[in-house]
This record gives C-alpha cells, structure tokens and sequence, in this order.
C-alpha cells in the first residue's frame, strides 16, 4: 500500500459513479442500476435540449436519487417484519392497479415469519398501509434531498431528488405534486427508474410497455414519447447494458461534472456517505464518524504522518460502507444470529472492498478497510488473515471499531461505560486487538468528546 499524496486527484463524477455501488446495494438492485438510470435520463435531458448547467444538474439528481434510502431501511423491517433489501427491490416493480398493491403485500408482509405473524402484519399494512407509505417515502425523500446539500448540489439536485415519488397526476408523494409542479429532473429520474428495472427484470421492450401504460398517470406523456423514440436508437441500446457503461456515462456528462474534488470536498463527500452507512440502523448512528475521529487519535498517537493520518480516517469513515448491502433484519436483529445470518454479516466486508476498490484515490486502502474484522490469531473474517498480513492502518481501525461497537448502544443492551469497555479490550489484546493501538487509544480519550460513551454506570 502506497500512499503518495493528500490529494485525492479525481473528478466529482468518478467518485460519485463509483459510490452508486453503495447506493444499489441499499435498493436490493442490480449492479449500475443508478449508472443505468442515469444513461436512460442523460439521453431523455439531451433530447428536451436541456442546458450544460441543466444537465449537469440532472446527471447528479440521477446518480443519487437512491441518496435517502438507507434512512427508510430500519423502519421497513419494523412495519413490514421482512427484508428491507427485497422489499425494495419489489417495490420498483408495484404497478398502479389496487391488486398490483394488494398482491406486494402479501409477497412481503412478515416473509420468512410464521403462518400467524404473516397474517397479523399483512391485516396491519392493508389497514394502515397508505399511512406508512408515506412516512417511509417522507423519510426518504427528505433525507435525500438533505444529502444533495451536504454533498454541495443545486437546490434544483435536492428536489429532484425529494420529488422522485411524485405522479404526473397527482396520485403520487409525498406532496401529491402534479404535472408541471414535478420538478423535471424527478420526472425524468422516476420514469429512467421503472424503465431500467423492468428492462433489467424482461427486456427492453417489457420496459416501454410499462413506461406507456404509466403514461399521464405516474409519467409526463412527453417524456414517455421520447422514451419510446430513444428504444428504436441502436447506439443507446447497446450502450444501455454495456459493461463499460460507467466510463459511457461520464462521456455524458458535461464539462463541469469533471471538476477535480479538492481535499475539503472529497473529505465532505467520504464524511457524507459514511452518514448514508449510519442511517441504516437506529443503533450505527454516527458510528462511522466516531471511529473516523478514534482512528485519527489513534495514528496521531502512533505518530503517524499527516499524510497516514488523513487517509486513515478517511478509510475508516467508509469501513462499514458494505453494510449497506445487509438486511436491517440481521443488522437490528435483538437476538443471537444464526449460520446464514452470520454469513450475511461477514459479507460486508467483502462488499466494502467492492464499493471501495472503485474509487481510484481509496483503492490501495480497499482491502485495509474492508479488513477491520481480521483478528491477530488469524481467526477474523473475511480472509482469516495472520497477524503478520494485517497492516498497521487495518489494526488502528479495528481497534477504534471494537471501542465504539462495545461502548456504544446496541440492539441487545444498553451503553457501556468506558472503564467496562476498556477491562473487555484489555481480554483481547493481541487475539483480535493490537496491544500498541489500544494503549494509543486510551492516551487518547482526553481528546474524545464526552458525550460520546458513558463514563461510570
């Protein structure tokens, strides 16, 4: 592992194409369903003749039209007593008719629970349904729009985003906006959505029947007609499904998506996706940023470079992006995991790797951040590394990890105050805990706000 420079040295639209990996494992989607959507709604923008700052615009509402979904996760798995991620992904496939509604809650209400479970849940939702839909998509749409901000977009990207679930006629939320009151950007994301899932789910002529027969009651009939001009287009048919349809995509952007990120907007845009991974579950919130902050104190302990400093914590504010990709019902589950659960799990790991290996400035520290479960004994996960193969950066996030993930409230219990915490630790030393980085850890607690572990009991 090199690491050469501060700067992160890439353009805004590599990184955020790359971190859409993150964004289509929260949607249970398919690999560049984002990508996709954003190729389908960058052609619909050029033939309405949008402007270079429009479609810059545009590019970015499509990218990240998903930004808020992680925030909905938890509270699905808590009304529908099912999986978050499957929930979602058949969800993009519900059409208008009150039976397509009707047969997705029976498909998802309490699936995998027992026989009385499944039948209280789904009475609960055919009751209250319409209640809790709004609420999930309220959540999701304000959280996504408030992660537009943060990440220094338009108020034009925000409510595009926001309005992604509004209808051309009305029927739509959370605001029930119709027609022209529809932002552009959110007309074009929703239709470039159901087109790229149904293509994907059948083909591409399955997905143009869809987008007809939602015209003038979820779609703009403008937009629909230009969508059915872009199927008989070859060259976008072939882009469409291209393996390299990422590198197609930034072809497609305007000059201004190419900036180059200085080192305060790649750290906002690292700090902001690690809030993305926080806001899956009630009991991650600010876990990324705090093991940012104790993995810092650690290395600057250690007397680490500010070079190592600055790309140590910006590994560990994205260490747990792969938990995107994991149920809420196994991340929240109160009781102990079972085998397949377990599985489930460790493949975080492996899912930060992925997401990570796609961002050209973190690639070298891919496999470091994903590996912030390898234990020193060589009985970690997801490579079972020895203690010889486990880098110095990988031990000072695990340690930072282990502290917040004792300290911090979970599922199956309460807080725990740092005396306790640190007596546990000291139990692992030199099995799963580098003896050098906890003793950097506790000289540095001083420096830790207080009110982010509990002191005594």
């Amino acid at each position: 592992m090199e690491l050469t420079s501060l700067n992160a040295h890439i353009p805004l639209s590599e990184l955020m194409l790359a971190l859409t990996t993150a964004l289509d494992m929260t949607e249970g989607q398919p690999p560049e369903h984002c990508i996709r959507c954003c190729w389908i709604g960058m052609h619909l923008g050029k033939k309405l003749g949008l402007s270079d700052l429009e479609l810059h615009d545009l590019f970015y509402t499509l990218l990240l039209k998903d930004a808020g979904c992680s925030s909905n996760a938890a509270r699905i798995c808590e009304l529908y007593l099912t999986d978050d991620r499957a929930f979602k992904k058949d969800f993009k496939t519900v059409g208008t008719s009150i039976s397509s509604v009707i047969n997705f809650v029976i498909r998802n209400a309490g699936k995998g629970q027992n026989w009385l479970s499944r039948i209280s849940t789904t009475i609960d939702i055919l009751k209250n349904g319409t209640d809790y839909a709004q609420e999930l998509i309220q959540t999701r749409c304000t959280r996504g729009a408030e992660v537009a901000r943060e990440l220094r977009f338009s108020e034009d990207v925000a409510a595009g985003i926001s309005s992604l679930d509004e209808h051309w006629d009305g029927s739509g939320r959370p605001l029930q906006l119709r027609e022209e009151s529809i932002p552009l950007y959110a007309r074009i994301a929703l239709l470039a959505q159901v087109a790229d899932v149904f293509q994907i789910e059948h083909d591409i002529q399955a997905a143009l029947k869809e987008v007809k027969h939602r015209s003038g009651t979820w779609f703009d009939p403008k937009l629909v007609d230009e969508f059915e001009c872009l199927v008989s287009d070859e060259k976008f048919l072939k882009g469409l499904n291209d393996p390299e349809i990422s590198h197609h995509v930034m072809a497609l952007g305007p000059a201004q998506t190419h900036v180059l990120l200085d080192n305060e907007y790649f750290d906002c845009i690292v700090s902001t996706f690690g809030k993305i991974v926080d806001a899956k579950s009630p009991y991650t919130a600010d876990h990324s940023q705090r093991v940012g902050v104790y993995s810092a104190l650690i290395a600057e302990q250690l007397n680490l470079s500010e070079l190592e400093c600055t790309w140590v914590k910006r590994a560990a504010l994205l260490h747990d992006i792969g938990k995107l990709g994991v149920s809420n019902q196994v991340l929240d589950k109160p009781g102990k995991l079972d085998q397949a659960e377990w599985l489930e799990v460790q493949q975080h790991a492996a899912n930060t790797e992925v997401i990570l290996e796609k961002i050209t400035p973190l690639k070298s520290l891919a496999r470091v951040a994903a590996s912030h479960h390898e234990k020193l004994d060589g009985t970690g996960y997801p490579r079972g590394l020895s203690s010889a193969d486990i880098p110095l950066i990988t031990r000072i996030i695990t340690t930072a990890d282990i502290f917040d993930a004792i300290s911090a409230e979970r599922p199956y219990r309460a807080a725990m105050p740092v005396s306790k915490v640190l007596s546990i630790m000291e139990e692992h030393l030199d099995t799963a805990i580098d003896r050098q980085c906890f003793a950097a850890l506790k000289a540095s607690l001083d420096s830790i706000p207080k009110e982010w572990f509990v002191l005594e009991s």
